[in-house]
């Protein structure tokens, strides 16, 4: 259960950002803008399960890519296979990227700190090798075409603006299930293991289970990211899921914050964008990121978001207590 209406105050400002987003291909956006968006999106979607893992549980996973490509190649196989399209693939998708979590969560949950960063790493690294060597049936290296059309009531609604649309709509759906589970009491949970393991397991909770349930949960949210990403793009490789898209999502969700609902909205558009606003290549890309990181685990360890509310509250506090003090001067001097 919500613990309170006060807590809308962390879903407001994600809902009227996501708004404004909303009324962007009103404003006739190029199709390389409408594509980086969607990026963006799609990656924020598993942003928000990473978040519940990392910033409300403490664990960081190093391997969520990984979870993203079973979401990706559940779709494409069903769509090849089965003739099952789209909206099918979302539950079936987030389901199997669930059971993947847990089938990986059981016994890397049993170690802490950088072992299960190794261990999930490693899972991505496997799932690499086994898709590229999975023959006809991965598509090996060259991996999987996506054919099947995304349709909303018989109509095609797979042109840029609509499937941007389409993302925003998940994002919202994903920001909404992410604010609920911090605000319930399994939320509530999941920072008492984060803030201290043994006081929590002492106190009576099953630590391991709720841990792993976090990853589970996690799992969810890369499984339906993924099958937007397969259906954006048209084709998937093993080489999208490796490592270095794993390191990417933790480097967004680090930069923009992993504890505040706006953190990884902040984060997917920033990293996805700031190439582009600066016009970097790759290389200069990756370098840009690494100084970013970097900064914020200096200066901002609790991410950009909440380091910009903690500077807003210190400021407006300065500011009440001049005020207070020019007050009482003023008294003082009648």
């Amino acid at each position: 259960m919500i613990t309170s209406f006060s807590s809308l105050r962390s879903l407001v400002p994600v809902l009227i950002v996501l708004a404004l987003l909303a009324l962007v291909p009103l404003m006739g956006p190029s199709n390389r803008f409408l594509s980086l968006a969607i990026s963006a999106g799609i990656n924020i979607i598993a942003l928000y399960g990473l978040s519940v893992l990392f910033g409300q549980t403490g664990i960081l996973s190093m391997g969520h890519a990984a979870l993203v490509g079973v979401g990706a190649y559940t779709a494409a196989l069903l769509a090849r296979d089965f003739d099952i399209g789209f909206w099918f693939s979302i539950p079936v998708a987030g389901i199997m990227a669930a059971v993947v979590a847990a089938v990986i969560g059981i016994p890397s949950l049993r170690v802490s700190g950088h072992h299960f960063v190794i261990m999930t790493f490693a899972f991505g690294q496997l799932l690499t090798i086994v898709l590229t060597n999975g023959g006809e049936y991965t598509g090996a290296a060259s991996g999987l075409d996506m054919s099947k059309p995304v349709t909303l009531l018989g109509s095609d609604i797979g042109d840029l603006q609509n499937f941007y649309l389409l993302v925003i709509a998940f994002v919202t759906i994903s920001a909404v299930a992410s604010w609920a589970i911090i605000n319930s009491s399994y939320g509530r949970t999941l920072r008492a293991i984060r803030e201290n393991e043994k006081l929590a397991a002492a106190i009576g909770i099953n630590v391991g289970r709720h841990k792993i349930g976090a990853f589970v949960v996690s799992g969810v949210f890369a499984g339906v990211s993924g099958v937007l990403l397969a259906y954006f793009l048209r084709h998937i490789s093993p080489g999208q899921f490796a490592s270095f898209p794993s390191i990417y999502l933790a480097l967004m969700v680090m930069i923009g914050g992993a504890r505040l609902l706006l953190g990884p909205l902040a984060g997917g558009i920033l990293v996805s964008f700031l190439p582009e606003v600066l016009n970097l290549d790759p290389v200069q890309s990756r370098i840009l990121y690494g100084v970013c990181l970097i900064a914020v685990i200096l200066f901002l360890p609790n991410g950009l978001i909440a380091g910009l509310a903690d500077g807003w509250s210190k400021l407006m506090g300065a500011s009440r207590r001049r005020a207070v003090t020019a007050s009482a001067v003023s008294e003082a001097g009648q």
